[in-house]
């Protein structure tokens, strides 16, 4: 209990240092370059004010999920035990959703702290990066029928041994720091 303590005040300071080094990378960077400060920000207030407008719904949906998910459904449907049903629960609710991927971060984060595997976060969070029901759409649209199915079946398979193999790496660091 005193180690995890310590990590969380060691964590805080190197946040923030990150944060105050990559504000001073930035302008420096923008001191270098001055052509682009007026495109940078442009962006970067484009993109807070999405966060803005985004985020509060975010927490909304985050507190109605820990409220109302019990940890003994996402277990039962995302956990260990879930098998290649919880591959294709991930998968689904995965690519449901048309939001940035940093909306489904806290989602994530929710799951596996209620007991989710760590390959189901894994295929989660990619299928939602890339694979999305109107993406799919558009791709058939434009690409056609061939182009759509055959890059859906190996995104599915990719993603499904990039979780595979993430959640193996992460067993093992967890074994070496475990003992």
């Amino acid at each position: 209990m005193k180690q995890e303590n310590k990590k969380q005040k060691i964590r805080i300071p190197l946040d923030v240092i990150s944060l105050l080094a990559l504000l001073v990378l930035t302008f420096a960077l923008l001191s270098a370059y001055p052509e682009k400060r007026d495109p940078v920000t442009a962006v970067f207030a484009s993109y807070l004010l999405e966060m803005m407008l985004i985020l509060p719904a975010v927490m909304v949906i985050m507190g109605l999920f820990s409220v109302f998910v019990s940890d003994k459904a996402v277990v039962k449907h995302l956990g260990h035990s879930s098998g290649m049903r919880g591959f294709f629960t991930a998968l689904f609710f995965g690519s449901l959703p048309t939001g940035p991927l940093y909306v489904a971060f806290p989602m994530a984060s929710a799951m596996l702290s209620k007991g989710a595997r760590i390959s189901n976060i894994v295929v989660f969070l990619s299928a939602w990066a890339c694979i999305k029901m109107p993406q799919e759409l558009v791709e058939l649209q434009f690409l056609g029928l061939e182009f759509m199915v055959a890059r859906l079946i190996l995104t599915i398979i990719f993603v499904g041994l990039m979780g595979i193999i993430i959640e193996w790496v992460m067993d093992r660091a967890t074994e070496k720091v475990s003992g």
